[in-house]
């Protein structure tokens, strides 16, 4: 396991700040500029002013907020190092209820090559450059990355969950839906009982590959600079928010592909050439679809929808049989990847930039929305897919393999403000 450590965390005082539900954002990369504006309009403290602001310097407006605001008391720094337990209840699409359950802690950066901490998909530079500007203004991590960890026995879990039944959050607000309650445990038996628990595993990002790679490119700036560099120092650290892969709050939300602005689209045709590959079975409406995926258990079952109707699709084969070597066998193991390589790229003609850009798709977790869309003309074909799963997520990044953009969407989000990590 990387080393974690506790972390005097910066966070929002309520009473000077206000409602921590009008305060609390998502990470910057779901933040749209309609909901920026939103966010903004909520409170002069909200998250988003520090995440994602709309200065024409945002690094340097996100700097001087922090040290406005320490002054002003809206944010404080802890004088004890801690864990932050962090838990979320939400709903699902179906009406189901869960609680996630994880914290936040200080994990040390490791190049990837060390195996320590493990990506399963692949970044962008422009991401990477916009977030390595505001560590450098702010020397703060405002955000954090999600891991997962695998501690079957769910130690770790029941240590936390002790402290947590006898203790009121910090921090208790909503946002969208979703309940976001925070804890501080500064007690050091407890913490080290924490740490041991999770000694020998690694950790598999989930989401915040962008931060990541920043974090291990901002260490070696400032390791560079600084000719007393222990490897001590909280720049050699970034703020994780960690969960366990067996914890049952744990979920994965699908994906689906919404496909738009094709040059000569043609359904028909591409039902045509569908056949080659995969059985077809015409259906009436979404509830239909739902039913066939759920008791489909190839990994290569997807649904198709078209103003012409709605399918679903199965696999004749093996999609080696078809892939050969242009795709590895842990990655020929994901339904996403043989409907990006087969469908969508062989089939359509949606070349690996347009989906890197979005130029002919978009990706909704909401297959509802696939259909409206479809029914509104915006889109010419959806694509219903399965979740990826938590086991795939872990055999994928272990092998050393990264998958396709979008394959996986962890929900909800990570809120940024509940506390930060400066640098």
């Amino acid at each position: 396991m990387p080393e974690i450590i506790p972390f005097k965390g910066l966070r929002y005082d309520p009473a000077s700040a206000g409602d921590m539900s009008e305060i609390i954002c998502p990470p910057y990369d779901i933040i749209a500029s309609s909901l920026q504006h939103e966010l903004y309009d909520r409170s002069s403290y909200n998250a988003v002013r520090l995440e994602l602001p709309m200065e024409e310097d945002p690094y340097a407006a996100a700097a001087e907020r922090i040290s406005a605001w320490l002054t002003k008391g809206a944010l404080v720094q802890d004088d004890e190092a801690a864990l932050y337990p962090y838990f979320q209840t939400y709903t699902d699409p179906e009406g189901r209820s869960y609680t996630r359950k994880g914290f936040f802690c200080a994990l040390r950066l490791y190049e990837f090559s060390q195996k320590q901490v493990l990506p399963h998909e692949r970044t962008l530079s422009g991401p990477k450059k916009d977030r390595l500007n505001l560590f450098k203004e702010t020397r703060t991590n405002i955000s954090s990355i999600f891991g997962l960890y695998a501690d079957e026995a769910l130690q770790a879990d029941r240590l936390i969950d002790a402290f947590v039944a006898g203790n009121e959050p910090l921090v208790d607000a909503v946002f969208q839906g979703v309940q976001n309650r925070l804890w501080k445990i500064v007690d050091h038996d407890l913490v080290t009982k924490v740490q041991q628990v999770l000694l020998d595993r690694q950790v598999y990002i989930a989401d915040g590959h962008h931060r990541y790679e920043t974090g291990v490119n901002y260490r070696n700036l400032r390791m560079a600079e600084n000719p007393s560099h222990t490897g001590c120092e909280p720049y050699n650290f970034i703020l994780a928010y960690l969960a366990n892969i067996y914890d049952e709050g744990l979920i994965i939300f699908p994906l689906h592909r919404m496909v738009h602005h094709l040059l000569h689209f043609d359904p028909e045709e591409l039902l045509s050439k569908l056949e080659e590959h995969f059985s077809i079975q015409p259906l009436d409406d979404r509830e239909a679809l739902k039913g066939y995926l759920d008791a489909e258990d190839s990994s290569y079952a997807f649904g198709v929808v078209t103003r012409k109707g709605v399918y679903g699709i199965r696999l004749k084969g093996s999609p080696e049989d078809i892939l050969g070597d242009s795709v590895s066998r842990p990655l020929q193991r994901l339904g996403v990847v043989v409907l990006h390589e087969i469908i969508l790229q062989r089939l359509l003609g949606i070349s690996l930039e347009a989906m890197q850009s979005q130029t002919n798709i978009l990706y909704t977790e909401d297959d509802r929305e696939v259909f409206n869309a479809v029914e509104k003309g915006d889109i010419q074909a959806g694509f219903i897919v399965k979740p990826t799963t938590v086991d795939q997520v872990q055999d994928i990044s272990g092998e050393g393999e990264v998958m396709p953009q979008k394959s996986t969407y962890f929900y909800p989000k990570i809120m940024t403000g509940m506390v930060m990590h400066r640098l």
